[in-house]
């Protein structure tokens, strides 16, 4: 097993200053940071700092186009229901019990129960506002329905408001 790279083992703030540092640099100029590292007191070469630098990079690009990506997707399909968020909670869901099935000792117990415990409120969090927005969908449309009828619309007309209103395709 390889050694634990210096990079990883730096103390917290320091390794955010690197971060930070790559990123303004444009994950260039190694010689330099290892440079300030050692005025620091990290003895930390260019080779290693390159190898940590081309990781983060790949990591943070990988980052950025799944982010540009979504950003497309929601702008594509709105999810107002939030159907997506619901399919991840279940499909993270599936990944955990199966986790939890094959590599039981293995794994950070307090962890998965955590990460559980969070899936769990957040489901919760989810339906309470999909409930929310189809109480006020339903109070609208009951208004629409009102005001339409004190109009004079016939009352298919009025039925076609509601379900355009409350997205029911009937």
């Amino acid at each position: 097993m390889p050694p634990r790279s210096k990079v990883v083992s730096l103390p917290a703030e320091v390794k955010a200053w690197l971060d930070q540092a790559l990123v303004e640099n444009n994950f260039s100029g190694y010689e330099a940071l290892s440079a300030e590292l050692a005025g620091r007191g990290f003895n930390i070469g260019k080779s290693a700092l390159h190898s940590y630098g081309q990781n983060f990079e790949e990591r943070l690009s990988a980052l950025r186009l799944a982010s540009e990506q979504a950003r497309a997707v929601v702008a594509a399909a709105p999810d107002e229901e939030g159907a997506v968020n619901e399919a991840l909670m279940r499909l993270v869901q599936e990944h955990l019990f199966k986790l939890l099935m094959t590599d039981g000792e293995q794994i950070d117990l307090p962890k998965v129960a955590k990460a559980v415990a969070e899936l769990g409120k957040a489901s919760v969090v989810q339906k309470k506002w999909q409930a929310e927005m189809r109480s006020k969908a339903e109070a609208a449309a009951s208004q629409v329905e009102k005001i339409a009828k004190k109009g004079g619309l016939d009352a298919a007309t009025v039925a076609e408001i509601r379900r355009e209103i409350l997205g029911v395709a009937w």
